[in-house]
């Protein structure tokens, strides 16, 4: 922007691949602040060391760590409860799996809207992608709109926030793809639902990222325990 600041942004960023991209591709545009949220998750301390690595990568001084193990405490999921066993892959599999942590990115979206009325903040970025996303129904177009209408008419009448999504209609290979264009280091990102010293490479999300890569044509650098 001519003659003035940039806009300020939050990006949400769980230390997995989309957010990575979603961060690289958010600096275009906006001065832009990171929230990660702890919320139980198996691979909590995971998930938290890459979203400082990814904030390191991009020099993003301006970072929240917001906790909300209540999720855990809910359950309902098989990435807070560990009586619930994550289901080996199955990128077919019909139905919301039982790795869905319910509304989760209402809880997040929620943390981002909070800071953003603080620090004057304009935009939330969440790199929700509904194609790729085993079906989780807060990750759908419809559920943004209905969140940045609550934001509307919860926030003073001059907040002027709203929460973009701008990879939800893109295939997670078409993230790869932008990924390597903006040079992010993928090796920094964490897709796993498991925690180990290497991903899985047999539940959803590993499936789902091993897919994109080799669709894209890109090796992915991760180191995997079982590789189809």
């Amino acid at each position: 922007m001519t003659g003035s600041a940039r806009p300020r942004g939050i990006v949400l960023v769980s230390g997995g691949m989309d957010s990575l991209v979603l961060a690289a591709f958010a600096t275009r545009e906006s001065d832009i602040a990171l929230l990660h949220v702890n919320y139980g998750q198996l691979t909590e301390s995971r998930e938290l060391s890459c979203f400082n690595a990814i904030a390191d990568h991009l020099k993003v001084r301006d970072r929240l760590v917001a906790d909300i193990g209540y999720l855990k405490a809910i359950g309902g999921s098989a990435l807070t409860d560990r009586s619930v066993p994550v289901p080996e892959a199955d990128l077919h599999r019909a139905g919301v799996p039982s790795t869905y942590v319910p509304f989760r990115n209402a809880h997040f979206v929620c943390i981002a809207a909070s800071w953003a009325e603080v620090t004057g903040a304009k935009t939330i970025y969440i790199g929700a992608v509904m194609a790729d996303s085993s079906g989780y129904p807060d990750c759908r177009p419809e559920f943004y709109d209905a969140m940045n209408e609550a934001i509307r008419r919860g926030t003073k009448e001059d907040s002027g926030i709203t929460v973009r999504a701008p990879f939800v209609r893109l295939k997670k290979k078409d993230l790869v793809l932008m990924g390597k264009s903006l040079g992010v280091p993928f090796e920094r990102s964490w897709s796993c639902y498991r925690d180990g010293e290497k991903a899985c490479g047999r539940c959803d999300s590993c499936a789902l990222r091993l897919r994109a890569f080799a669709e894209a044509g890109v090796p992915d650098p991760l180191e995997y325990q079982d590789r189809p």
